[in-house]
């Protein structure tokens, strides 16, 4: 099974690690970082930087790919080599999949047209724009499309995937494996649950991203 995780510069690191700590442990699973051009690609931070193995075009039909998200997608998702990469992967994949504001390229490819999904809870408007219903569940499964809401969340949408591929038992293996029992310190992890003075401050500070 070739799985193919998009690279792009600015691209946000967890949303791409996440997810591949959990499909890399799958039965048969050969994971590979796919980018316009192969080489080292720059993160949203800076650091880490992360390395794309192969070429959009070596890699053209991969049975899942996965669009990480950043602050910022409107470049990656305005670019057409890349949108035409992902409505041919799209046409002949198993799963075609999101993290966090990846949806909002997905949408940019015409695959969300119609369909409910999830993004980072900041950009839930944005995904209106592409014919999407925005919801906040954590991970959302249309037919072979599954996305997956802020940035964390891609590890639950990973360990979703990979149940739905090998059974219960191989994703609880994989859980188990990386350890995923997560007692975060706060309960703020969604705008359901987070303070509304939290949620208001960070709305004033990342309104310069709102889309």
């Amino acid at each position: 099974m070739n799985i193919a995780i998009l690279l792009y510069e600015g691209v946000t690191a967890l949303d791409a690690i996440g997810p591949y700590e959990v499909l890399a442990s799958m039965p048969d699973a050969k994971v590979y970082f796919v980018a316009k051009k192969p080489g080292v690609i720059t993160t949203h931070t800076g650091v880490p930087c992360l390395h794309a193995d192969l070429a959009l075009s070596e890699m053209p039909a991969p049975d899942i790919f996965l669009l990480p998200g950043c602050p910022d997608p409107s470049n990656v998702a305005g670019d057409k080599e890349t949108i035409a990469w992902i409505q041919k992967a799209h046409r002949t994949s198993t799963w075609s999949t999101s993290v966090c504001t990846g949806a909002l390229i997905l949408g940019a490819a015409g695959i969300l047209d119609g369909l409910t999904a999830t993004t980072h809870w900041m950009f839930h408007d944005a995904l209106k724009n592409y014919g999407a219903r925005p919801t906040l569940q954590r991970v959302v499964r249309e037919g072979k499309v599954i996305t997956a809401a802020g940035v964390s969340s891609g590890i639950d949408m990973a360990l979703s995937l990979a149940a739905a591929e090998y059974g219960d038992d191989i994703a609880q293996e994989i859980q188990l494996i990386i350890e995923y029992d997560p007692e975060p310190p706060f309960n703020a992890g969604s705008p359901v649950k987070a303070p509304k003075h939290i949620i208001d401050s960070l709305q004033q500070k990342f309104a310069h991203l709102a889309p």
